[in-house]
């Protein structure tokens, strides 16, 4: 499971690389700022996908919840992105989210990740 949100946190950094790279080469945006916000955004949210991914192969409870939100973004911009005529792109992001909230309500992982401040994990 962390292996899956870790997966998406390196192909949601790889976009932010493509996305300041275009902004550098001088693509047209219609607010400059407004496009270095949004490759902040990118950058902060890959950041919290590698932190809850770490934290999930730690076996700590608050990860469920983390990668749920994570995969429920996922899942609203993949449905539209593969019915507006791009069904690989869309494909390659609601496979690993639809297997990852399969995962997140398996009791193996919910017995593993159920480890607060200063326990041990379960398994």
């Amino acid at each position: 499971m962390a292996v899956i949100v870790a997966a998406e946190a390196t192909a949601l950094l790889a976009a932010a690389a493509w996305y300041g790279y275009q902004l550098a080469a001088g693509s047209p945006v219609l607010s400059f700022w407004g496009a270095v916000f949004t490759l902040g955004l990118l950058l902060a949210f890959s950041a919290w996908l590698y932190a809850v991914a770490l934290f999930l192969y730690r076996g700590y409870r608050w990860t469920r919840a983390a990668a749920l939100v994570a995969q429920l973004f996922v899942l609203t911009i993949g449905f539209p992105t593969m019915s507006a005529g791009l069904p690989v792109a869309g494909l390659a992001m609601l496979i690993p989210a639809v297997t990852a909230v399969v995962l997140l309500f398996q009791n193996k992982l919910i017995t593993f990740a159920s480890r607060t401040g200063g326990s041990t994990p379960a398994l």
